[in-house]
């Protein structure tokens, strides 16, 4: 396991979930495709509904309404230009303070419908949030256009090593 994962489950419908094991997985292969041994980070997960995902996307972003996933890096590691890539974690090895990559909060609501909508498996969909979310971690981003070519196309080949189709 790559890094220490902390699940919170809030509502109970997460119960019939696997999540633990999705995340473990998820994340690994993020780390693994990155590099990155994730000896030692941690990572945290809220697993909620749509009303508490909907407060923290006002609180966060300004935007009143649920959404899918939201995540909170702890490190800026945004590159400096549109489509490059983010630079590295800190090494932790230094400085266990900086092991701490960040937070996730993903809503059971929104993940449901939106893999109904779309005719996806909902592990599969779920996998696919937490890859994308895990991505926001190390820096990635989709604001341009640049970026988001760049980071779909890295979900696309790790959901397909993790024997998922192309959510794109």
């Amino acid at each position: 396991m790559p890094a220490s994962i902390d699940v919170l489950i809030e509502d109970e419908r997460w119960d019939s979930v696997k999540l633990t094991p999705l995340c473990n997985r998820a994340l690994s292969a993020v780390f693994e495709d990155q590099g990155i041994s994730g000896q030692g980070f941690e990572v945290s997960v809220l697993a909620c509904d749509d009303a508490r995902i909907a407060e923290l996307n006002e609180e966060f972003r300004g935007r009143t309404l649920p959404t899918n996933v939201l995540s909170w890096p702890m490190h800026e590691l945004a590159p400096l230009n549109a489509g490059d890539a983010p630079a590295p974690p800190p090494d932790i090895t230094s400085n266990p303070m900086d092991s701490e990559l960040g937070d996730i909060a993903i809503s059971y609501d929104t993940c449901k419908r939106e893999a109904e909508a779309g005719k996806i498996a909902f592990e599969d969909h779920l996998t696919h949030l937490l890859v994308h979310s895990c991505l926001h971690l190390l820096g990635f981003d989709h604001e341009t256009d640049a970026d988001a070519a760049r980071m779909e196309g890295l979900e696309t080949n790790l959901l397909e090593s993790l024997g998922i189709a192309d959510p794109y």
